[in-house]
């Protein structure tokens, strides 16, 4: 059993390199794709990224029923590696059409925007699957964050892989459309062939799922509204995507526009990578020294600080450097504790509601994922045109004071807030601590001993 879980964790965090280089890639260059390759006439540009705002809010909600249909597969290769591998496959395909030439006004839009929906749709399936092989694999806690960090940290490498690589490649290329499908093609092909791992490595707990009845509707509606615990955990995770998504979005034009120097852009991803790595390597020895309620208040501590030295670190790349350290090396605890978080919600809305719904459960994540994406997306867009960046002129270089300090406010002081909100409601609302999750378990068990 324990060789089954070392493998399991291995197997399971590899699988996650190339889903992260897959969404990076797309999640942090879309918008400058469309502005600076594509060079979008502006009411083009700003009527796609407001309807990808729309969008994803509707596909966020469609993430509820991905789950319950997740939920009800049962099949030889068990419940999520079928998802995992069609969601993946089918993710690839509208994927490679985001960074296709695909035609001008109204054409682009149309076509773009369907693309994008069936794209987020599908790789949705893929998302909500994969990380609720979590839960699945174990319910111990400690296996969990295990598991969980070392996952964690494999995304992390293959989102600075990413970060680090798409504008020097790129640029190196020519900037053409021809250059970023070329890079969109082999990120496609990482990102199925790491999934690899996971769907031929992985070994999910067959023990729920084959006494569990059908997931109906109806099912899925108590499953999330009845579980009190996962909807204060999506809505401080939402508050928190919605800063964190909304700050990393303008890190390329804070480095242009405000700081002067946009060839630093990779000084700065590869401290935040460092910085978010170190933290994730560490997390479990942490984790033994302070409870999940004193990670929340030191990390969220670390970035209210790191916010701060970021409002005035334009003057020193050093003070760049520090509040990115303190921003990412928080950032990295707190969603590693969300995680957590959403794993220990599945046995809690089996102790409260008697049934696990893993997927129903885990579809939180992308739902929450894509709203903040959402509200960010709609906030990096609206702050480039107001603070006097052309959109669709790539050659200029400067705003003014004014236009630097809307951009500043944006990037700092509004998802400073979203963060601080989403910390009040954990401390307000969430009681999973370590020992309450132990009596969990204990009455499940007990439970499962009376109905034998």
């Amino acid at each position: 059993m324990k060789d089954q879980n070392t493998r399991n964790k291995y197997f399971f965090g590899l699988g996650t390199i190339g889903r992260d280089m897959f969404y990076a890639f797309e999640s942090n260059t879309i918008v400058y794709f469309l502005t600076h390759v594509l060079s979008l006439p502006k009411w083009v540009f700003l009527t796609v990224t407001m309807a990808l705002s729309v969008l994803r809010i509707f596909d966020a909600v469609n993430d509820s029923v991905t789950g319950m249909v997740i939920d009800n597969i049962r099949s030889p290769w068990g419940k999520f590696k079928p998802a995992i591998l069609v969601g993946g496959v089918a993710s690839v395909i509208f994927y490679l059409l985001l960074f296709g030439n695909i035609g001008t006004g109204w054409v682009f839009i149309i076509v773009f925007c369907a693309a994008y929906l069936l794209w987020d749709i599908s790789y949705g399936i893929n998302d909500i699957a994969y990380w609720t092989l979590l839960p699945a694999m174990t319910t111990d806690q400690k296996q969990r964050e295990s598991a969980g960090a070392f996952s964690r940290i494999c995304a992390s490498v293959g989102m600075y892989i990413v970060m680090l690589a798409w504008q020097p490649v790129t640029q190196a290329m020519g900037n053409t459309t021809s250059a970023w499908m070329l890079v969109a093609i082999v990120v496609s092909v990482l990102y199925l062939g790491f999934l690899c791992f996971t769907l031929f490595g992985v070994k999910e707990n067959r023990q729920f799922k084959d006494t569990e009845e059908k997931t109906t509707l109806k099912d899925m509606w108590r499953a999330l509204s009845g579980n009190d615990q996962l909807m204060w955990t999506a809505l401080a995770m939402a508050l928190f995507m919605v800063g964190y998504t909304a700050t990393v979005g303008f890190a390329v034009d804070y480095m242009k526009y405000v700081f002067g120097d946009e060839s630093l852009y990779v000084v700065l991803v590869g401290v935040c990578g460092v910085a978010q790595l170190s933290t994730l390597i560490a997390y479990p020895a942490i984790a033994k020294k302070f409870n999940r309620k004193q990670l929340y208040t030191i990390a969220t501590a670390m970035v209210v600080a790191g916010y701060l030295v970021f409002f005035i670190a334009e003057i020193s790349i050093i003070l760049i450097a520090l509040g990115a350290v303190l921003v990412f090396v928080g950032q990295a605890m707190i969603q590693m504790l969300m995680l957590m978080f959403l794993a220990d919600s599945v046995e809690y809305g089996q102790w409260k509601l008697g049934r696990r719904n893993e997927s129903v459960t885990f579809s939180m994540q992308p739902f929450v994922n894509k709203i903040g994406g959402a509200i960010s997306t709609a906030i990096v867009s609206l702050t480039l045109v107001i603070s006097g960046i052309k959109v669709g002129d790539t050659s200029a270089e400067s705003i003014d004071m004014g236009g630097q300090l809307i951009l500043k406010a944006s990037m700092f002081v509004f998802p400073l807030l979203f963060i601080v909100a989403g910390y009040i409601i954990y401390l307000k609302k969430f009681k999973i601590d370590e020992q309450f999750y132990a009596k969990i378990l204990e009455d499940l068990k007990e439970r499962e001993k009376i109905n034998k």
